[in-house]
């Protein structure tokens, strides 16, 4: 290959973080889900929230997330319910089955990790992770605000496609 970028380090990351991605698409799938409904599943798996902290959580726009919770809610994982003390606010939930899948997401993320890092000792995962958070910091300084990074990077937040 005569690719002045495939020796780099960007080269590398990027690769790996596409086939990451791919695999954790495929496993997501098995369990019903597309990527980006996850984030959302496992933060409500946490507690309710409003849309607006929900969005906030997920660094995404209102509407983008409010497009993903019609869609979770149509496939019965959330319901929507109105706050105690403000009829105005709306607060989401999960459902019972919505918890099911939570959990789920829980498995599908520790058998990727397992598959990720196989034949990584413990030392160097964590050297790993470290290495890769720096990386991160440096690309972040430098680059675009992170306020709504997922919704560069993941298109499907959007509601580009039907995937989320």
């Amino acid at each position: 290959m005569n690719n002045p970028y495939a020796k780099t380090v960007g080269f590398e990351l990027l690769h790996a973080a596409r086939l990451h991605r791919a695999r954790s698409a495929q496993l997501l799938g098995e369990i019903g889900l597309f990527p980006g409904q996850e984030q959302v599943l496992t933060l409500l798996a946490e507690d309710e929230r409003t849309m607006g902290d929900l969005a906030t959580s997920l660094r995404v726009r209102p509407p983008t997330a409010s497009k993903t919770i019609a869609r979770l809610s149509a496939q019965g994982l959330v319901e929507r319910r109105a706050s105690n003390g403000d009829g105005r606010t709306v607060r989401v939930g999960l459902t019972d089955e919505g918890r099911a899948r939570a959990t789920a997401v829980e498995a599908v993320w520790r058998a990727l990790e397992a598959e990720a890092v196989a034949g990584l000792d413990p030392k160097d995962r964590k050297r790993l992770r470290k290495l890769l958070r720096k990386l991160g910091q440096n690309v972040s300084s430098r680059s675009i605000a992170m306020d709504h990074i997922d919704e560069v990077l993941v298109p499907e937040f959007e509601g580009a496609s039907e995937t989320v």
